[in-house]
């Protein structure tokens, strides 16, 4: 097996191992309500709701965000972190798989 090739298995093996994962952004909003007199309408000293957490993602082209619990926050922030690792892993996997059609061609099967 060669150096590639190795290589190749072991980015393999570490998306196996990554687990759940989520795309995108977290954000914290604020809000102002539409009922009269309330604190957020304060003219001198106005109070906001919140904060309220959302997900927003992009996938297949298609945009979409999600609300978050507070108390879910710390998982969607690893699950986002996986993401990452996940998209660092792929151009890693891509980046080996093109040097080992460069050394080795294209007629022989490769990792």
């Amino acid at each position: 097996m060669t150096q590639e090739e190795r290589r190749i298995e072991q980015i393999k093996k570490k998306l196996v191992q990554l687990g759940p994962m989520l795309p995108g952004s977290l954000s914290e909003q604020w809000n102002v309500c539409g009922t009269p007199r309330c604190r957020c309408k304060d003219p001198e000293r106005p109070v906001k709701h919140g904060p309220y957490y959302q997900l927003s993602f992009t996938v297949g082209g298609k945009s979409s965000t999600m609300f978050i619990k507070k108390e879910d926050l710390p998982e969607v922030r690893r699950r986002l972190r996986r993401h990452e690792q996940f998209k660092t892993l792929c151009t890693e996997l891509v980046h080996a798989s093109i040097a080992l059609a460069r050394k080795n061609g294209f007629n022989r099967r490769t990792a």
